[in-house]
């Protein structure tokens, strides 16, 4: 009886000090996140003093719409800047996807093809960066830049310059329709997807390649972990998401235009780094990037409420990535 309850509280003591160790673990490995977490609740709770109308529903609703494509595209940009790349096609192919798929719904009101058109042209594009950037070992940045280019040009050559709109009543769900209350799908869609690639990333193998592959790619081919095709999935994905983006900014407008995504790629870049993605690879988490991303949302809609200048917005963003990357380094230093 005394050996029992003696080897049940050597059981508890090791479970305490379990408990304990990996509470050490998560505030080492997650110390940009939690920084950036304080910030965006600080902010929030200055802002709830300043503006009355900051913490209202309509505002906070208003919030998720703004940054509603850049938390999409944001899934993917995470993964590829995990594997220490880069993907600027984001802005423009959210663009070219949704407009191939509104001069569809404008022509015959088809929602399947359209779908499928948006999401055919990201499949494709995706492949591309992926195949030059994982097999043929291309410098992300100048390929992506290129299919940025592509895409760009291409969302004019098939619309000439114009417009397009008249979609089918039932394609605007996608943007506006609402499941309870005031609740807009589309946001149930975004935490849908952002708790499954969670999943995938934490809990799959190819969650862990992803890291593995990204931390050193060289050591990780020699294990035995197929990088290359790993950094291809991570640039599909990346597209694909841009599609999806592209899908429900069109169906909340209900309309189409060629400067849609245009530049829309910097806010999803600044959103990872500083939800604490790091540029080197190895390093980052989707809940630390939905931080980001309300932190992105947050400080715009802040500065309109305050009436400051818009062009000021860029300058305020870019002193966040800065003190977000900052804040990286050092806590990396102090690993070290």
């Amino acid at each position: 009886m005394e050996q029992e309850r003696q080897k049940e509280n050597g059981l508890e003591t090791w479970r305490q000090e379990y408990r304990r160790m990996r509470r050490i673990w998560m505030l080492r490995n997650n110390r940009t996140e939690l920084m950036m977490l304080l910030v965006l609740l600080v902010g929030g709770s200055v802002m709830s003093l300043v503006s009355p109308t900051f913490f209202t529903k309509g505002n906070l609703l208003n919030i998720c719409s703004q940054q509603s494509t850049t938390a999409l595209m944001a899934i993917g940009m995470t993964l590829v800047i995990i594997t220490s790349g880069i993907d600027l096609s984001v802005g423009t192919l959210l663009g070219f996807a949704g407009m191939l798929a509104a001069i569809e719904l404008q022509a015959t009101g088809n929602v399947a093809k359209a779908l499928g058109l948006a999401y055919g042209v990201a499949l494709l594009v995706g492949i591309v960066n992926g195949f030059l950037i994982g097999y043929k070992k291309l410098p992300a940045f100048i390929v992506t830049l290129g299919t940025q280019l592509i895409c760009q040009s291409m969302n004019y050559v098939v619309t000439d310059g114009s417009s397009a709109s008249k979609f089918p009543e039932a394609f605007g769900f996608l943007g506006k329709g609402k499941l309870v209350g005031e609740i807009p799908f589309y946001l149930v869609l975004i935490i849908g997807l952002y708790l499954f690639f969670i999943f995938i990333m934490t809990k799959s193998r190819y969650g862990r390649f992803l890291y593995a592959a990204g931390s050193n790619e060289e050591a990780s081919r020699i294990s035995g972990i197929g990088t290359q095709r790993v950094i291809m999935v991570s640039y599909v994905i990346s597209a694909l998401m841009a599609a999806t983006a592209g899908l429900v900014m069109i169906s909340r407008l209900m309309a189409c235009d060629p400067t849609y995504g245009k530049g829309a790629e910097m806010d999803v870049i600044a959103a990872v780094v500083i939800g604490g993605a790091s540029m080197l690879g190895g390093r980052g988490t989707l809940w630390g990037t939905a931080i980001g991303v309300f932190i992105v949302g947050v400080l715009r809609n802040s500065l309109n409420l305050l009436g400051v200048n818009t062009f000021w917005q860029g300058t305020a963003i870019g002193v966040v990535i800065i003190v977000a990357v900052l804040t990286e380094q050092l806590s990396h230093k102090k690993k070290g």
